[in-house]
């Protein structure tokens, strides 16, 4: 049976929409200069919510590592049949499907979706400006901030945190992160803020 290029049309749509990660995930200027969108998204995030920049790309970086689709590993069923997931976490974020929810009710921003950058950064500005208003976790804390990420509000008033020593090293790696993209982004904001004024999207 012969098929009309028609047919082949969703799917090509669907692989033109795919988002690759950038070259150097650990180079914010590069991410920027590559990714020219997400610039303006990031500063518009920031300027929403308060929460800096290197703060927000630093969670993200160790979230998804700019993977637009990134989900937690599926178990396995008897060691080897792929089972469920641990978590529904999905997109840019690693947002569960309950906070996604959260976060689109109380912002509005209804139609937005975890695999979009824009509204990823977003969430992101959100939650750590939510954080800072219930926990009282300073916006460029990216260490404690990314605590709470992870653990949720409640579990970071348990500190049960402290308990899980392989958790704490992951909040000093986003901690060391947020640092030097705070140092890259300084060398290069300028450009990117010329640049930001002639790009249409």
């Amino acid at each position: 049976m012969r098929l009309s290029a028609a047919c082949f049309l969703p799917v090509l749509l669907l692989a033109g929409c795919a988002s690759t990660p950038p070259s150097n995930i650990d180079d914010i200027c590069t991410i920027f200069k590559e990714k020219k969108s997400w610039y303006k998204s990031a500063r518009a995030s920031e300027k929403r919510w308060g929460t800096p920049v290197h703060v927000q790309m630093a969670i993200i970086r160790q979230e998804s590592a700019f993977r637009d689709d990134a989900q937690p590993p599926r178990g396995k069923l008897l060691g080897f049949i792929p089972w469920r997931r641990p978590s529904s976490a999905y997109g840019y974020p690693q947002a569960k499907d309950d906070t996604w929810e959260w976060y689109i009710k109380k912002t509005g921003n209804r139609g937005a979706d975890r695999d979009d950058f824009a509204d990823a950064v977003d969430f992101v500005g959100w939650y750590t400006a939510v954080t800072h208003d219930r926990l009282g976790i300073s916006k460029w804390d990216a260490r404690h901030q990314y605590l709470a990420y992870h653990e949720g509000h409640g579990g970071y008033l348990s500190r049960g945190y402290r308990k899980k020593a392989w958790l704490l090293k992951v909040a000093d790696k986003v901690d060391r992160q947020a640092r030097r993209y705070a140092r890259q982004l300084s060398g290069c904001a300028k450009e990117l803020d010329r640049r930001r004024s002639f790009w249409p999207f």
